[in-house]
């Protein structure tokens, strides 16, 4: 996905944070292992190298998050999404995404494009 300048400039900052949630690499690694997300090498390599070159720090999933879902309106059926959504709000934390659907819940967005 391409970002919008102003969203790398945001996400390069020095005072910027990287978090990436576990949700990301798991769903990186189903569309890959499905054929639906094409990668130069194979998921593991691929993210850890994502992961070192921009500094990024894991966030892990917990229960708190899985069960937060539970309160999410129905605005979106990927489960993927819902549980990052679900993590942003838990943590009150922005989500990158190009997804418009996020808007319609309680999170800070960050257009992607």
């Amino acid at each position: 996905m391409r970002l919008r300048p102003e969203v790398v400039d945001q996400l390069a900052a020095d005072a910027t944070i990287l978090i990436i949630s576990t949700v990301s690499p798991w769903e990186i690694a189903i569309k890959w292992r499905t054929g639906r997300l094409p990668l130069p090498e194979h998921p593991r390599p691929w993210f850890a190298r994502l992961v070192r070159e921009f500094g990024a720090q894991i966030l892990p999933i917990t229960q708190e998050h899985v069960v937060h879902v539970a309160d999410l309106p129905d605005h979106h059926d990927d489960p993927f999404d819902r549980l990052l959504i679900a993590q942003a709000q838990v943590e009150r934390m922005p989500i990158v995404t190009a997804d418009r659907s996020f808007a319609k819940y309680d999170v800070e967005v960050i257009a992607a494009r």
